[in-house]
């Protein structure tokens, strides 16, 4: 079996975040959702636990960063095309989205940002995989 990864995310309103989620083609699995989570699927293997910060409480004995202030993660998707980060990023930016960091192109590699309704920032990145070969060798 791969290694999955599951990320947990705290957020206000699930509902209205799994809306906008759904606005950019993801789908939640529903075996793992209730009325306190959402399992976002994102890949076969790449998973976001959506939790209302009442649930998200329960795995921490820590207070929730307030991600409106302040950064805690920086969660960075691969995409197979750069017309495929602009797909993604203008579809955030239209379902509720804001701008997170101005975009970045070297050539070889391009990406741009967006903060999600709970203002968790999404990185969107292609690179080009003659680039990435050329560094393995």
């Amino acid at each position: 079996m791969p290694q999955m990864i599951f990320v947990n995310l705290p957020v206000k309103d699930l509902e209205a975040t799994k809306a906008f989620f759904g606005k950019l083609g993801f789908s939640c699995n529903p075996q793992f959702s209730d009325e306190n989570a959402a399992c976002l699927v994102i890949s076969d293997t790449i998973f976001a636990m959506l939790l209302t910060e009442r649930r998200f409480k329960d795995f921490t004995k820590k207070e929730i960063a307030d991600s409106a202030k302040s950064t805690e993660v920086i969660l960075a998707l691969s995409a197979e095309s750069r017309e495929k980060v602009d797909e993604l990023v203008d579809a955030a930016l239209a379902s509720g989205g804001s701008p997170a960091n101005e975009p970045i192109d070297y050539g070889h590699m391009y990406g741009r940002s967006f903060q999600d309704p709970n203002h968790h920032i999404w990185e969107v990145m292609w690179m080009d995989p003659a680039a990435v070969e050329g560094q393995q060798g």
